[in-house]
C-alpha cells in the first residue's frame, strides 16, 4: 500500500505548487520574488501536509468494483492488525438496459455514471475515500485455461533460481496468450485482435516427481508445472481503464470474475485441498470455475444470465422488463404475485433453465480434466437467488452424461462462509456480493508481490504480477 501513498503524495505536491506559482504570479510583483517563491514554498508545504494527511487516512482501503450487467456494486475494505479485511462501506446502483453486452461494457460514459453513483454510496457509509481499486471482468470472450508444461533442466544440482522461474513463467504465458488470441481471433473473426493476460497463477508444480508448493530453492531436473492463465481481449480491459480513468481511481488489478470467487473461497490457505465447481451467475452471463485440489483449473463462460430469465417472463405475461424483474424477485410472495401470474411465471422459468442447463453442460464438457469432476458446485451472484434454478441442479439428473462420480452438492454460497473478510457496516450482505468480495482478496494477492515484502511467497507471488 506504501507505494500508492508515494504516489499519492508526489501528485499532492505538484497540485499545491501549481497552485502556489498562480497565486504568486497574481499577487506578488516581479521585485518581491525571492519573497514570494518563500511564501509560495511556504504554502505548498502546508497543502502538501494536509494531502499527507488524508492520504494517510485513506492509504489502507481497496476499493472492489464489480460492474455487472444488472448492477454496480462497490466494495471499501481496510486491512485490520490480524491482515484480515473490514468491509467498511458498499455501494449499488442499477445498470442502464444498453450499457453492456455479454458481461462486457458497450457504453463507457453510461456504466461511468453508474459506477459514480455506486462509489458514492460506499464512500458515504465508510466515511472515506478509496483510489486503489481491482475491477470484475467477464464476458464469452475470456478464456481462462490451465496448461501442463514440462521444463528439462540442464544442471539439476543447481538450486532454481527466482530467475529460472521467471524465465519459466513467461514462456508458459506467451504460449498461452497466443492460444487465448487465436481462440479469441475465430470467435470474433478478427485475425488482428490484440490480447492482454489479466491473470496467472500456479496450481501445482513438481520436481523429479516431488509435489512441492514453492520452487525456488530446489534442486532437480525434470519440472513439470500446471499453470493457470486467463486472457481478455484488449479492447474490453481498455474500456475498464477508461471508467476508472474518468472516476480518477488507480486501477491495481483486473480480475476474472469467477477466478476471484475462487481466490474467495480459499482465502489465505494457499494450501488448501478445497475440490469444487463454482458458478457466478450474473445478469448478463454465468461463468464456471473448477477448482482441483486447491488449484483453479480453468474459467469459462456462457451468455445466459438472470436477465434472460426475466425476458422470457416479460414474453409470457406481455409486460415491460422492469415489471417481470419485480415479479422475478418475488415470485415465492402470494401478497406480491398472485397465483396465476406465477403458475405463467414458472412455466417461462422452466422454460429458460433447460437452455441454461444446457450452457452448463456443454461449459463443464469443455474442462477435459483428466479425472472426475468435483462433486460440490457453489453458487453466487445474483442470478443465484432463483430458487427454481436452485431446485433443478439438485435435482434433476441433468450432470448424468458429465464425469460426476455422484450427484453433485448444490451450496448457495453467502458472505459468511468467506474466509478473511468481516463485514463491518449494519447492512446486510447476500451471495449477490460474494465476486466483489472475491476481488478483494485478489487486491491482497497483487500487493502481496510489492517489492518491500520479503518471504518465498511474496517473491513468487509478484513473479505472477502480469
Amino acid at each position: 500500500m506504501k507505494l500508492g501513498k508515494v504516489k499519492i503524495l508526489k501528485q499532492a505536491k505538484a497540485v499545491a505548487s501549481k497552485k502556489m506559482q498562480q497565486v504568486s504570479s497574481k499577487v506578488v510583483k516581479p521585485r518581491d520574488e525571492d519573497e514570494a517563491q518563500a511564501k509560495a514554498d511556504q504554502l505548498a508545504e502546508i497543502y502538501a501536509d494536509q494531502a499527507e494527511k488524508r492520504s494517510a487516512q485513506n492509504d489502507d482501503t481497496i476499493l472492489a468494483l464489480d460492474i455487472g450487467t444488472e448492477n454496480v456494486k462497490a466494495v471499501i475494505a481496510r486491512q485490520n492488525k490480524d491482515g484480515e479485511l473490514d468491509i467498511i462501506g458498499i455501494g449499488r446502483a442499477h445498470q442502464g438496459a444498453t450499457n453492456m453486452y455479454a458481461g462486457a461494457i458497450a457504453d463507457i460514459p453510461a456504466v461511468v455514471d453508474v459506477c459514480e453513483k455506486a462509489l458514492s454510496q460506499a464512500e458515504r457509509m465508510s466515511g472515506t475515500t478509496s483510489k486503489l481499486t481491482v475491477v470484475g471482468i467477464a464476458g464469452e470472450l475470456i478464456k481462462g485455461n490451465t496448461s501442463t508444461v514440462r521444463y528439462r533442466r540442464k544442471n539439476g544440482n543447481k538450486p532454481l533460481s527466482e530467475q529460472e522461474m521467471a524465465l519459466i513463467i513467461k514462456r508458459v504465458q506467451d504460449r498461452a496468450g497466443e492460444q487465448a488470441r487465436q481462440a479469441i481471433a475465430d470467435e470474433t473473426n478478427n485475425p488482428d485482435v490484440e490480447v492482454r493476460l489479466i491473470n496467472s497463477a500456479i496450481v501445482s508444480i513438481t520436481i523429479d516427481g516431488y509435489k512441492i508448493s514453492n520452487p525456488i530453492g530446489f534442486k532437480g531436473t525434470d519440472i513439470v508445472i500446471q499453470f493457470y492463465t486467463a486472457f481478455a481481449p484488449l479492447v474490453h480491459i481498455s474500456a475498464i481503464e477508461k471508467v476508472c480513468a474518468e472516476l480518477s481511481l488507480d486501477l491495481l488489478a483486473v480480475a476474472v470474475e469467477p477466478f476471484a470467487v475462487c481466490r474467495a473461497c480459499l482465502g489465505d490457505d494457499l494450501d488448501s485441498s478445497f475440490s469444487g465447481i463454482v458458478m457466478d451467475i450474473g445478469g448478463g452471463t454465468t461463468d464456471v470455475a473448477v477448482v482441483d485440489d486447491g488449484g483453479v483449473e480453468g474459467t469459462k463462460m456462457f451468455g445466459i444470465g438472470g436477465r434472460s430469465f426475466t425476458h422470457q417472463i416479460a414474453e409470457v405475461l406481455d409486460i415491460d422488463f422492469d415489471t417481470a424483474e419485480q415479479y422475478k424477485l418475488a415470485i415465492r410472495n402470494p401478497a406480491k404475485v398472485p397465483a396465476d401470474i406465477r403458475d405463467k411465471m414458472l412455466v417461462a422459468i422452466r422454460r429458460n433453465l433447460a437452455v441454461w442447463l444446457s450452457g452448463v453442460e456443454i461449459t463443464l464438457e469443455e474442462f477435459n480434466l483428466t479425472d472426475m469432476l468435483p462433486n460440490k458446485i457453489l453458487l453466487c451472484g445474483g442470478g443465484a437467488g432463483l430458487n427454481e434454478l436452485q431446485d433443478v441442479l439438485a435435482t434433476t439428473d441433468w450432470f448424468k452424461g458429465l464425469p460426476f462420480a455422484r450427484r453433485p452438492i448444490i451450496h448457495l454460497v453467502e458472505v459468511s462462509d468467506i474466509p478473511g473478510i468481516n463485514n463491518a457496516t449494519d447492512a446486510v450482505l447476500d451471495y449477490s456480493y460474494v465476486t466483489a468480495l472475491g476481488l478483494l482478496r485478489v487486491a491482497l494477492d497483487t500487493l502481496a508481490g510489492i517489492p518491500e515484502e520479503s518471504g518465498i511467497r511474496a517473491k513468487l507471488a509478484k513473479l505472477l504480477q502480469n
